[in-house]
């Protein structure tokens, strides 16, 4: 057993934040002593160690905990994605650094941002977030979808799809407009009436899979134009804020 403290020093994280931590139910001590002492074995250290790992992919703290408590969360499995993703953000970091150098060398500003583009990364981080951090919406999808002929379900498609057209029509103007976020609470609706419960998290979470740029993306852009996934996107995040 460790103290709390011990614990600090040997991770670097604060002994403020671990309390935090405490506080929110992301990691809890092992065992509390009589005298109020936090004391954290063995697992609860591991733990630590995944929450630190995701903290560096920039995974907010209440999508950490809901992965780590998901009941099929897999801790090898997590780990051999954490470092997917680690590997995708430092090729990335190393392309920055690289984009960086050549304009030191050159003095020449390129207006050139690919080596900024986190669409990979991001598509394994939503990715990740729909494996671990969707359990009880997937089991609520499958309930609310059973039965369904092919038919159905491709009718409610088709209305899901309405929508991003309705998105298209107003994408020249600002996310946060009235129209724009009017769209997203139908949507959120939606989406809730007939798949599963969508929650801001939840919510937040598709408007990232919607730029990631695979077929997801296509459809969006096929029903309304292209920039509509980007619009929706952006119109979601203020939404969730």
């Amino acid at each position: 057993m460790k103290t709390v403290k011990e614990v600090s020093k040997m991770t670097g994280v604060s002994v403020r934040t671990l309390h935090h931590y405490d506080a929110i139910g992301l990691l809890k001590p092992s065992r509390v002593t009589e005298a109020g002492y936090r004391l954290y074995d063995d697992t609860a250290v591991m733990r630590l160690k995944s929450i630190l790992l995701f903290r560096e992919l920039q995974f907010p703290l209440k999508e950490i905990q809901r992965i780590l408590d998901a009941p099929d969360f897999d801790p090898v499995d997590a780990l051999e994605a954490q470092i997917q993703m680690l590997e995708l953000r430092c090729r990335q970091l190393e392309g920055i650094i690289a984009h960086a150098r050549q304009i030191q060398k050159t003095g020449v500003m390129e207006m050139d941002f690919s080596a900024f583009d986190q669409s990979e990364l991001n598509r394994y981080c939503a990715e990740a977030k729909r494996r671990w951090g969707a359990i009880d919406a997937y089991k609520e999808f499958e309930q609310k979808t059973a039965g369904q002929t092919q038919g159905q379900m491709k009718q409610t498609g088709d209305a899901l799809m309405e929508i991003f057209t309705r998105f298209g029509t107003i994408r020249h103007s600002a996310p946060d407009c009235a129209e724009a976020q009017a769209l997203v609470a139908e949507l959120q609706s939606f989406i809730t009436d007939h798949y599963y419960t969508c929650t801001r998290q939840i919510l937040r979470g598709l408007g990232q899979m919607y730029i990631a740029g695979d077929t997801m993306t296509e459809n969006i852009e096929k029903a309304g134009g292209e920039g509509t996934a980007r619009f929706a996107h952006e119109a979601i995040e203020i939404y969730c804020k």
